[in-house]
This record gives C-alpha cells, sequence and structure tokens, in this order.
C-alpha cells in the first residue's frame, strides 16, 4: 500500500531558499569583511596572495558552510521560538565552518606567506553575527510587533510595593511579550525610594500618592505585591485603591517569596475577606492534631464547605483511615479525587450514605470503628427550610441523634457536632434544629463514655450557599447586588478558621461544651456588597446598583453566638471560648423529641409551636 505523499509547503520552501541565499552572502560577505578589518578598510594595502587564496576556495568554503549549517538543522528550526539550544548549534556550526576555512586556505594559498591569524577570528566572529542577525531578528521583530500590539490594547497597571515581590512581577511583566499589562507607575511607603526606578517603571510616591496616580496614569488595575504586609495594614491600603475603582489584585501570601514561586500567574483577585480587616486566627495544628494521627476519623457531611476543609486538614496529619459519609455523589466524588491525588499513601473511604438512615449508619460504624468524628452533615439554607421545616428536623435533628447513638454505641472516642451562631435565640427553623442537635449531644454526654461537643460559628466566606458568590454572580450579570436590608450585620470567618476551631475544639474537648470562636467585630452586609463591586472595577450605584429586597422568612439583622445563660469562659487559646452546658431536664426532653419524631414523619402543616416547646428561645413569625 502506498503512503500518501506529504503536500509540498511553498512557504516553507521559499524560507529555506531565502535562508540559504543569506547564508550565501554571508559566508561571500564574512571572507572579504575579516580582511578589510584586518587591514582597517584600506583596500590598496591588502595583499594580492592574501585575497588569492581566499577567492579560489570562496565557492567550496561557502558548499562545505551550507552543508554544515544543514547538519545542524539551522534550516529546520522555528527561529520565531529559537532559545538556548538553536543559539547554540547556530555558534557551534559557525566555528566549525571557520576551523573548516582556515584548513581550506592552506591548500589554496599560492606563497609561502600564510593568510594572518586574525583573519579566521574575525571570519568567524562575522559569519556568527550575520546568521545571529538572520536567524533572532526574526523573533526580535516578532516580539516588539507582540509589545506593541498589547500596549495599544493593554491594562494600565499600578503595583503596589517596591520590595522583591515585586520587582519579580514588573520584571516578568515588562519582559513578556504576550502580557496585556503594561506598568505605569509604584507606590511604596519607603521614602528613600521615591523617584528611584524599578526595571524602568518610577516610584511615584507612598500610598498617599495611590488614587492620584490612579487618576494621573489612567490606571485599569493595581497588583498589591506585598506579601509579608499584616492583614490590617492590607485593609488599610485596599481601602484607598478601592476609592480608584480599579480592579485589585495581590500575591497570595510570604510563601510564595520564600518557596520563589512569586509570578503573574501567582496573581489573585483580592478578596472581600482581605477587607475584613482580621488577620487569620493562628492555630498550631500540628500540635492540636496530633490526637488524629493513627486514628479511625470519620467526617459526615465531607463532600461540603465545612466537611471537606475537614477531610484536607485532616488527611495532612496521617490518620490511620479517613471515612468520608454523604449523600450528595458529585461534592463527595471531588474531593475524594483530590485526596487520592494529594496524598496517595492515606487510607481512605468514601462511602454515600444518608445520616436518616439508621441501619446504615449502624452498619458502618460497626464495620469501620471508628474513634474520632465529626458530624457537619446538615441543611444549613435558611429561607429552604422555612419552607420545608420537616425536612430540616428529619435531617438536622434525627441525622444527629442516630450519628451520635451509632457513635456512643459502638465506642467512638470524641464526637463534634458543626454548629452555628443561629441556634442562639433562634428566629428560623434551621437554627433551632441545630440548638436542639446541641441539646441531644449534651444529653448524651451524660450518659456515654464519648465526648461529646459542639462546635458554633458565624457566616463562613465562600461556602456553598454563603452571600459573597451570590454577590460575584450577580456582579457578572450587571447588577443589582441585591441586599435585604441596610442594616443588617453578620459576623464572618474563613473556612480554614472555621475548620480549625473544630479540630481544636476536638482537642479541648472534655464533654459537654459548646465551643465558639472571637470572630471580632461583625460586618455590615451592605458594606461587604459595596466593596466587592468596587473589587470588581465597578462604582457603586452607577455601574452596580444595589438593591434592597427586605429581610427573609427566618431571617434577623443580627446573630449572636452565645446565649446569655451560658455564659462563656476562655480556653488556652484566648480566641476560642466555651459556653457552660445548660440544664435540661432530660426526661421531658426525650418525650418532646419522641412527639417532634412523630409530627415530622407525618408531615405536620405547622411543627413550629411544638419545636419552640422545646426552645422556648425560638421566635419565629405568625
Amino acid at each position: 500500500m502506498k503512503k500518501d505523499k506529504k503536500p509540498f509547503n511553498v512557504k516553507l520552501f521559499y524560507r529555506r531558499t531565502c535562508l540559504i541565499i543569506y547564508d550565501i552572502i554571508s559566508v561571500v560577505f564574512a571572507s572579504y569583511m575579516a580582511v578589510l578589518i584586518r587591514y582597517e578598510f584600506h583596500l590598496d594595502t591588502i595583499p594580492d596572495h592574501f585575497l588569492e587564496p581566499i577567492n579560489r576556495f570562496l565557492p567550496v568554503n561557502i558548499v562545505l558552510t551550507l552543508l554544515v549549517f544543514y547538519l545542524f538543522r539551522l534550516y529546520h528550526s522555528l527561529w520565531a521560538f529559537a532559545g538556548e539550544n538553536e543559539l547554540q548549534n547556530l555558534v557551534v556550526s559557525c566555528v566549525i565552518s571557520a576551523a573548516l576555512n582556515s584548513v581550506g586556505l592552506q591548500f589554496f594559498k599560492t606563497t609561502e606567506q600564510p593568510v594572518p591569524k586574525s583573519y579566521y577570528f574575525l571570519y568567524m566572529f562575522v559569519l556568527i553575527s550575520m546568521m545571529f542577525i538572520s536567524r533572532f531578528s526574526y523573533r526580535f521583530l516578532r516580539s516588539m510587533k507582540h509589545k506593541q500590539q498589547n500596549k495599544k490594547n493593554g491594562i494600565s497597571v499600578m503595583v503596589i510595593g517596591a520590595g522583591e515581590a515585586a520587582n519579580v512581577i514588573i520584571k516578568e511583566i515588562v519582559n513578556s511579550n504576550f502580557s496585556t499589562m503594561v506598568i505605569r507607575c509604584i507606590i511604596d511607603d519607603d521614602q528613600g525610594k521615591w523617584g528611584r526606578y524599578i526595571q524602568g517603571i518610577k516610584v511615584a510616591g507612598g500610598r498617599d500618592r495611590i488614587i492620584e496616580s490612579a487618576d494621573i496614569y489612567d490606571i485599569d488595575e493595581i497588583i498589591v505585591a506585598m506579601p509579608s504586609i499584616s492583614r490590617s495594614e492590607l485593609r488599610k491600603i485596599l481601602e484607598i485603591c478601592k476609592e480608584t475603582n480599579c480592579k485589585l489584585r495581590s500575591l497570595p501570601g510570604m510563601y510564595q517569596l520564600v518557596n520563589g514561586e512569586v509570578n503573574v500567574s501567582k496573581l489573585r483577585d483580592v478578596e472581600v475577606e482581605d477587607l475584613l480587616g482580621r488577620d487569620p486566627i493562628s492555630v498550631d495544628l500540628d500540635s492540636i492534631l496530633g490526637y488524629v494521627q493513627n486514628k479511625v476519623v470519620l467526617v459526615t457531611g465531607g463532600g461540603g464547605s465545612i466537611g471537606s476543609e475537614l477531610c484536607r486538614q485532616i488527611a495532612c496529619h496521617k490518620p490511620k483511615q479517613l471515612i468520608i459519609i454523604d449523600i450528595y455523589e458529585n461534592n463527595v466524588y471531588d474531593i475524594q479525587q483530590e485526596l487520592k491525588t494529594k496524598y496517595p499513601e492515606l487510607k481512605l473511604t468514601v462511602l454515600i450514605a444518608s445520616v436518616r438512615n439508621t441501619n446504615r449508619m449502624n452498619c458502618i460504624f460497626e464495620k469501620y470503628r471508628p474513634e474520632i468524628v465529626y458530624h457537619a452533615a446538615a441543611h444549613k439554607h435558611v429561607p429552604l427550610m422555612e419552607d420545608s421545616p420537616n425536612e430540616a428536623v428529619k435531617n438536622n435533628v434525627f441525622g444527629t441523634w442516630k450519628t451520635a447513638q451509632a457513635a456512643a454505641f459502638y465506642g467512638v472516642k470524641k464526637f463534634v457536632l458543626i454548629s452555628t451562631d443561629k441556634a442562639v435565640n433562634p428566629t428560623n427553623i434551621m437554627g433551632a434544629s441545630k440548638r436542639i442537635c446541641e441539646m441531644i449531644i449534651q444529653t448524651f454526654n451524660n450518659h456515654y463514655d464519648t465526648e461529646f461537643v459542639a462546635v458554633r460559628f458565624g457566616n463562613v466566606l465562600g461556602s456553598n450557599g454563603s452571600v459573597i458568590p451570590l454577590f460575584r454572580k450577580q456582579i457578572m450579570a450587571g447588577g443589582p447586588v441585591t441586599v435585604t436590608h441596610p442594616d443588617i450585620i453578620r459576623y464572618f470567618m474563613t473556612i480554614p478558621e472555621a475548620v480549625s476551631l473544630v479540630l481544636q475544639a476536638g482537642a479541648y474537648a472534655k464533654g459537654g461544651e459548646i465551643f465558639v470562636l472571637d470572630m471580632g467585630e461583625p460586618v455590615k452586609i451592605l458594606d461587604l456588597a459595596e466593596n466587592l463591586i468596587r473589587l470588581s472595577g465597578y462604582r457603586v450605584g452607577e455601574d452596580i446598583k444595589i438593591k434592597f429586597t427586605g429581610l427573609r422568612p427566618g431571617e434577623k439583622l443580627y446573630e449572636e453566638l452565645l446565649m446569655d445563660e451560658e455564659g462563656m469562659k476562655e480556653t488556652a487559646n484566648k480566641l476560642i471560648h466555651v459556653g457552660k452546658p445548660i440544664e435540661i431536664d432530660e426526661m421531658q426532653f426525650f418525650l418532646q423529641l419522641k412527639k417532634l419524631k412523630e409530627e415530622s414523619k407525618n408531615e405536620s402543616g405547622d411543627i413550629r409551636p411544638l419545636i419552640q416547646e422545646i426552645v422556648p428561645t425560638y421566635h419565629y413569625s405568625v
């Protein structure tokens, strides 16, 4: 069977022909230019017996040189992307051509007078120069063309910071052929750097010049290249930057600089949490997580925002086995693949199961015998649970009951419930159901050897269903951004902070406690919305409008973290507090739970009065 012939490439043939012609001219030029340079361009002083061997050997020299160039692939390389290897081949081939020229001239000389030794070096130098011009000029011109095109349609950038990280970022942007960013100025508070230049870019002044410089240089984007700055200082700078309506980006952190990972690809958009003004809570996870090492750990709801982060932090501390339970296969599949890739040695078991299924939970606990359980599985969306209160009870209350019962029966050492600030004086079904969960684990703690504790925290930035992802989607759609009330406030924390609290609670647990994180000052949701609009490069009220929609069912203006009667005391970590367990009439509580189970199973038309009997602090709108 005949092979198909490759089509004749006219363009490639044309390019190679032009290169060959140029190389022939270059050999001729180098041969005579070397002599002219040797005799300082005085033609009349060049002896004929020097020119004669050059003239006679020239045709042979051309053929030999072209052959050497062919062998070193000088007619096959893509010179538009030429690099170190191509440069090396070019130099070596020219050196070999010069060596063959020096040998050949010895056979073609007409007298005993030798060709001047300097001629051979000059010939080699001129030939290399000519080859370099022909091969690398195209790349240079192409690079310049790209840069000019990018500058015409480029993004004007201001860099804040004139340190090592900023220097790396600036150098990469300035030298890039493909970056559409054009750095116009640099800002730094160090007065000794004012008026000086980094990579040809002037340091315009300190942070007081940010707004002025943004206007003068018509800045589109601001890059904060200060990875070692504290969160409080970063907030002060970002508060100034957001008044410019420029898009903001920054380096993730100091470790990028230490590890030599500072580059444009590491830049990220400035997030709202950067403006919270609180440094992340510092937790010594290595000492705390010593208790999970070589232990069988089970996480329910492991595919969710909190559950998946729990799994990540536990996995890196070498548990004997990590068991993940979730009812939603897509979410749990993602964390499974992530952990299998990152921790190939981890003994990982992922199970699809509902915490509402008594037999399923008992079978899992009987088979795997977990020593530590983190119970993160729950329905958490406030408005949705207001519309489906029976489901909130079935999943949150009795899912917790069945999981805790299995834990107690099969000898789990520690059981940590993930709770919420909405459990304090609840005004919605979700918060009330979580308060009942807290009461369940406190009651179980009185009757079993397992140490049952709860961890209560506020809203988690970036979690499923949180307000920030919603605001981002609304901004991308052109607005409006919806805020329920201009005065609504919330406590906020990042997912890693929330998880660090959960893990620390496991270490501190003696049984029956409700742990609470000191999350600093509450944040107005309106401020979050305005900041996010500005961080996205838009003007509030002009480009993106804010619309007030009114409080949703079960929503209140502010959240508390502890009920008054619980009191509060510090732990070894002053940012973590523990509430005193409330006395519960257990007999009455169990009877109420039995009735609650029947009512929810029978799809009660209004289960809220019964919930209020169990949780007297629960208040709802009729």
